[in-house]
């Protein structure tokens, strides 16, 4: 095959909006009728650039080697307005074969009718992936993209603030953290990370505390939120809490999930609550290695950390649909997940395919992956994050109670959900 056929495409650096306008499916620039052309939009999953141009000009070689019939074109995206990109080229009935995606993107396609159920592609290894890896890709009962790698998050403790606060065993309770932040507080210190600003992900922040009390975001007809509930307000009288006495730093209210330059990241807070191993590595070039402590996901009633699964969708309108599905079931086996595991740092989504690391601390992230909840696939789900992100912005400054904010949240976030069925 032609080497121009046979290749990643621009770096992310250089990828121009045309790229993303290309009919799906193509034309086979070999100029070979023969062969079915399978386009695919991977994002930088793999963060050096060597490294993921190494594992990709292999994926292509393997699979085209064991389908001889079809043409893979590997194009690479970058996470910079990719909705919008994509959202552009399926309003075209153009765009990739196939394409990455997380669980809080894909409602709003599956809606509009932009991708191919794929629950015969999975249906045969559907038992030997994790717990949250394909209900996380599952919408109104049916998969659309197939798990090929997935996140965990769980606590990280800076353990040279708990030997000065005294603090032998780190807390794993909500009340533990309670009881601990007095004597935290005596030493100098806070508490617990948070990041307030409305720029943060809440899937990093209030979600998984509103889980661990028990509740949801949203009702199970999707058509309105539950986070107003007496869960939801369990969880941000908790948060509110620990601001008011110090317990979490006054910067929390501009921090967007960062760590570097942060009081966390500067050895300022004693612990993270939804750190990822990403972090785990930040803070051991400030905190020491020895110091970093990693833990389980808190529990309140009930434990829980956020992790989600990356997956693969076919397009709808793809006109080479059964080439497209043979590409993902190709990239959900064992082999290809424990390469992209090793490439990307990612964890595996199967069972039976443990990620190879000789690392501690990755490990005992890996342990946590059981505990791991996607979150709750809903087509207006990052709107909604929006609307509350504001009001628990409005509770920690003192300007509304939590019921009064949650319940302002819930009014706006119903109305948008009315407006969208």
């Amino acid at each position: 095959m032609n080497s121009s056929v046979r290749r990643i495409a621009a770096p992310l650096t250089a990828l121009v909006l045309a790229a993303a306008l290309s009919s799906c499916g193509g034309d086979d620039s070999s100029g070979s009728s023969e062969k079915k052309s399978v386009t695919l939009w991977m994002y930088p999953v793999i963060a050096d650039q060597a490294t993921s141009d190494a594992y990709w000009q292999k994926v292509e070689k393997d699979f085209e080697s064991a389908n001889t019939d079809i043409d893979l074109k590997i194009e690479a995206q970058t996470w910079n307005e990719r909705d919008q990109k994509l959202a552009a080229a399926f309003a075209g009935k153009k765009g990739p074969d196939v394409v990455l995606q997380i669980p809080d993107q894909l409602p709003q396609y599956v809606k509009n009718g932009s991708f191919e159920a794929i629950d015969d592609v999975v249906e045969p290894d559907k038992d030997k992936f994790l717990p949250a890896a394909v209900p996380g890709l599952t919408v109104d009962g049916k998969v659309y993209a197939a798990p090929i790698y997935h996140t965990v998050t769980t606590t990280m403790f800076n353990k040279t603030i708990l030997d000065k606060a005294g603090i032998s065993k780190p807390p794993e309770t909500w009340d533990e953290i309670k009881a601990a932040a007095p004597k935290i507080k005596a030493a100098g210190f806070s508490t617990l990370d948070y990041s307030a600003s409305p720029e943060a992900s809440l899937n990093l922040n209030f979600y998984p505390l509103l889980w661990q009390a028990g509740g949801k975001v949203f009702n199970d007809d999707g058509k309105t939120v539950a986070f107003n509930q007496a869960p939801g307000l369990e969880a941000l009288t908790f948060l509110k809490g620990l601001y008011d006495q110090g317990a979490i730093p006054k910067s929390s209210l501009t921090n967007g999930n960062l760590v570097a330059d942060q009081p966390l990241g500067k050895g300022q807070v004693a612990m993270a609550f939804t750190s990822t191993p990403a972090d785990a590595k930040t803070v051991a070039a400030t905190w020491g290695a020895a110091n970093v402590v990693i833990g389980t996901p808190l529990t309140g009633q009930k434990q829980v950390g956020f992790g989600l699964p990356g997956g693969l969708a076919v397009n709808a309108a793809s006109e080479n649909v059964d080439a497209a599905k043979k590409f993902v079931s190709f990239m959900i086996q064992p082999a290809q997940a424990q390469a992209l595991s090793k490439a990307s740092g990612f964890f595996t989504a199967r069972t039976d395919a443990k990620s190879e690391t000789t690392d501690p601390v990755a490990q005992k992230f890996a342990d946590q992956l059981q505990y791991a909840f996607p979150g709750e696939p809903n087509q207006s789900a990052r709107q909604v994050m929006s609307l509350l992100s504001v009001e628990i912005q409005a509770v920690l400054t003192g300007k509304k109670a939590p019921q009064q904010a949650l319940d302002d949240a819930a009014k706006q976030a119903n109305d948008l959900l009315s407006r969208q069925r």
